[in-house]
C-alpha cells in the first residue's frame, strides 16, 4: 500500500485529534468579531477558501482567503490564518516575515520545529496528521476539521460520514472516466477545487471545478458521453438532469462534504494506479516550494 493510501484511511481518527485540539487551544485561533484572512499554497489555498466561507456563514466575522503569494497589501485584518504542512514554504514564510509586529499570525502546520513556528505568533501542530506522501491528504483535512470545530460546525456525523467514504467501494467505471468536474457551492466551492487539484496531481489529463451555479454558464459545455460532474454538497434544483440530458454522468455527494472529498481522493489515487504512476509521488511536484527569489 501506499503512503497516500494509509494516510488518507487514518482521517477519521486525525479529525478526532483535530477537534479536539480545537477545543483546547481555541484562545490561539480566531476569536468572533475579529477580521481575519486565510492563506496557503495549493491545497492549503483551498483549505482556506472553505474555511473562509465557514467562519463567516457562522456568523463570527468578515473572513478571506488568500494565496500567501497574493495577499493585498495595506488591507486591514486583526489576525491572519495560515495553513502549511510543511512549515517552509517560502511564498507563506515571506508574508509572515512582512506582517510581523503589525498583525497577530496564527499558524497551523505539523511540525513546531519548522521555520513557520519562529515566524508566527501563534502555533498549533498537528503532528498527527503529517504526510510521508508529497500528495496532501489528511493534514488538509485535520486542518479543516479544526477551523470548523472551532466554529462549532463539527459533530461525530462528519467522522462517521468519513468510515463511510472509506468503507464503501467507489464505482468501477469511474477510473475509465476521461473527464471530471467538480462542483460546490459556498464553503464547499473550495473543497470542489481541491477535489480537482487532487485529480491533476494524479496526471489526470482535463478535470476542473467551479461553483455549481456557474456551471450551466459555459462549462456545461464540456459535458458529454464518458464525462463525470461530481457535485460536494447540495445540489441546485434541475442540475444532474441537465448534466444527464448531455450524456455525461453525475455524481451526488450524498456524504457531509469533507466526507466526500474524501471519496474523491481515493479516486485520485485509484486513477494514479490504473495509468500506471506512482500516487505518493507526482511528476514535478515537491514536498514544499522553497523558492531561491520570487
Amino acid at each position: 500500500m501506499s503512503h497516500i493510501e494509509n494516510e488518507l484511511y487514518s482521517q477519521p481518527e486525525c479529525w478526532d485529534r483535530a477537534a479536539e485540539l480545537a477545543l483546547n487551544h481555541g484562545a490561539l485561533l480566531p476569536q468572533p468579531g475579529e477580521r481575519v484572512a486565510v492563506v496557503g499554497c495549493g491545497t492549503s489555498l483551498f483549505m482556506a477558501q472553505a474555511a473562509a466561507a465557514l467562519r463567516e456563514d457562522a456568523g463570527h466575522g468578515e473572513t478571506h482567503a488568500h494565496a500567501a503569494s497574493e495577499f493585498p497589501a495595506g488591507r486591514h485584518y486583526d489576525r491572519v490564518v495560515a495553513l502549511t504542512r510543511s512549515g517552509a514554504t517560502t511564498e507563506v514564510l515571506r508574508l509572515l516575515a512582512g506582517l510581523r509586529g503589525r498583525v497577530r499570525t496564527t499558524v497551523i502546520t505539523t511540525d513546531a520545529a519548522t521555520p513557520v513556528a519562529s515566524a508566527a505568533d501563534d502555533v498549533l501542530a498537528l503532528d498527527f496528521a503529517d504526510e510521508r506522501s508529497v500528495v496532501q491528504t489528511r493534514f488538509p483535512t485535520s486542518a479543516l476539521t479544526l477551523l470548523r470545530t472551532h466554529f462549532g460546525l463539527h459533530s461525530q456525523d462528519v467522522v462517521d460520514d468519513a468510515h463511510d467514504a472509506l468503507a464503501e467501494p467507489l464505482p468501477p467505471w469511474l477510473v475509465d472516466c476521461t473527464q471530471f468536474t467538480f462542483l460546490g457551492r459556498g464553503w464547499t466551492v473550495g473543497l470542489a477545487g481541491e477535489a480537482a487539484h487532487k485529480m491533476r496531481e494524479s496526471q489526470l489529463p482535463w478535470t476542473g471545478a467551479h461553483p455549481a451555479l456557474e456551471y450551466r454558464h459555459g462549462p456545461i459545455s464540456a459535458s458529454t458521453r464518458g464525462t463525470v460532474t461530481w457535485m460536494l454538497g447540495e445540489a441546485p434544483a434541475g442540475l444532474a438532469d441537465e448534466v444527464h440530458a448531455t450524456g455525461g454522468m453525475w455524481v451526488a455527494g450524498g456524504l457531509d462534504p469533507l466526507a466526500e472529498l474524501v471519496r474523491t481522493q481515493r479516486l485520485a489515487v485509484a486513477v494514479a494506479v490504473a495509468g500506471g504512476r506512482n500516487p505518493d509521488r507526482p511528476r514535478h511536484l515537491a514536498r514544499s516550494v522553497i523558492l531561491a527569489r520570487v
